[in-house]
């Protein structure tokens, strides 16, 4: 049965699917061409979207998080540092549903952008801390005797020799949002998995579609480990 044949059923794609005969065949080098623009589009709109906004959601809320949690009065550290283990180890397509239905009047995307940015950066804070506390004491105590503000010593001092040893770390989460994209089927959001798999339902060839998001996964978090590995040399050379 060919899609043509699930449109007279009154079944209908979201996406373009190719209207194609043959499911015996293992690999048909033509109808994954066809599908490859749907496929990456479908990638850049949604899942690229996600994890590039995501990570800059994360990084930013993931350092405020770990300077509250070492400079706020002890109970309301606690408080926050409780939050954040509660949201890091709760399931993030729990969360996303949580959302999901507990606010029906915001849009999946953006909800997906929000979930995604506010659960790595529970991770994220973590990363922080540990450069954070690898920081040596003396460079404390030099900043306080050359009488810089706290503002100033945090902005030319701490973070940026926090952050020298962070990115590797920080990189490896965004690899793994990248690959934790597929939970947004949860709220209905048509990222590169699902649009395989309903191109795969409407044409019965899953092997090709299902490949090109593997290389197409592969291919995106290469090229992230690779910045990720420039930023870290750049980092080290400017310090």
């Amino acid at each position: 049965m060919t899609s043509s044949l699930l449109l007279a059923a009154g079944l209908s794609a979201t996406v373009d699917t190719p209207d194609i005969d043959d499911t015996t065949s293992f690999w048909r080098w033509d109808f994954a061409w066809e599908v490859l623009p749907t496929m990456l589009s479908s990638f850049l709109q949604v899942t690229l979207l996600v994890t590039v906004v995501g990570t800059i959601i994360a990084s930013a809320l993931g350092l405020v998080i770990a300077i509250m949690i070492r400079l706020l009065p002890r109970p309301l550290a606690w408080l926050v540092e409780w939050i954040a283990n509660f949201i890091r180890m709760t399931p993030i397509v729990v969360q996303l549903l949580i959302v999901f239905y507990g606010f029906v009047w915001m849009e999946p995307m953006t909800i997906a952008l929000i979930v995604y940015g506010v659960h790595y950066s529970t991770y994220m804070s973590e990363v922080y801390r540990a450069g954070i506390d690898s920081v040596p004491r003396g460079q404390w105590e030099a900043s306080t005797a050359l009488s810089m503000s706290p503002g100033r010593t945090w902005r030319r001092v701490i973070i940026p020799q926090a952050l020298r040893s962070t990115v590797p770390s920080l990189g490896n989460y965004a690899i793994s949002m990248f690959k934790d994209t597929p939970f947004l089927i949860a709220i209905s959001v048509m990222e590169m998995v699902t649009t395989a798999l309903e191109i795969g339902g409407f044409t019965y060839r899953y092997i090709e579609t299902i490949t090109i998001a593997g290389v197409i996964f592969l291919v995106a978090s290469y090229f992230t480990a690779v910045l990720v590995n420039r930023l870290e040399k750049r980092l080290a050379y400017a310090h």
